[in-house]
């Protein structure tokens, strides 16, 4: 019997802190070649993402935002390739602009803004979904394109599982008044 696997799963985060460890321990799952993209409105919480997604995998360098510089990459377990697409107008700019290329075979790639490229995506990635801003806690929704993603789905720490199912309950309760 083959077993199905899950390709979605929803947390809730209560502050920057929680959407960095997410992020550190799904960084366990990565495997080069990989393509996470990350969406949400500014001051969702994407960049915390990386740099938690980064600390997973071993970088030692200050993970900032590249909204000026487009990509940074970094050295870790494998190489992390950050890409901010905030400042580009759709696929065709950051295609022509040689954000995506071969040498991201080898490591991961994290896209702030990844709406931005639209059908240019690869089906094959898992998309991060950070609902909320400022000091309100994060819904981040961990959808994997395909099944080969479903391993950072399974990579959710119990921790952050059982998170979500209290936060659920609750949800469920407040709209059953």
């Amino acid at each position: 019997m083959i077993e199905r696997r899950t390709l979605e799963r929803v947390v809730e985060i209560d502050d920057p802190a929680g959407t960095r460890a997410l992020a550190g321990a799904l960084a366990v799952a990565a495997r080069p070649g990989d393509l996470v993209s990350l969406v949400g409105e500014l001051g969702a919480g994407k960049t915390q993402f990386a740099k938690g997604f980064g600390a997973g995998l071993g970088v030692t360098d200050t993970i900032v935002s590249p909204s000026f510089v487009l990509m940074a990459e970094y050295r870790g377990r494998l190489p992390l390739f950050h890409i901010d697409l905030y400042r580009l107008a759709g696929a065709a700019e950051a295609l022509a602009g040689g954000l995506i290329d071969e040498r991201q075979g080898g490591g991961v790639t994290l896209i702030e803004w990844a709406e931005r490229l639209e059908d240019a995506m690869p089906a094959g990635r898992l998309d991060v979904l950070i609902e909320g801003t400022g000091d309100e806690p994060r819904r981040i929704v961990l959808r994997a394109g395909d099944p080969g993603y479903a391993r950072y789905i399974e990579a959710v720490p119990a921790e952050f599982a059982a998170l979500a199912a209290e936060a659920a309950e609750a949800a469920a309760e407040r709209s059953g008044r």
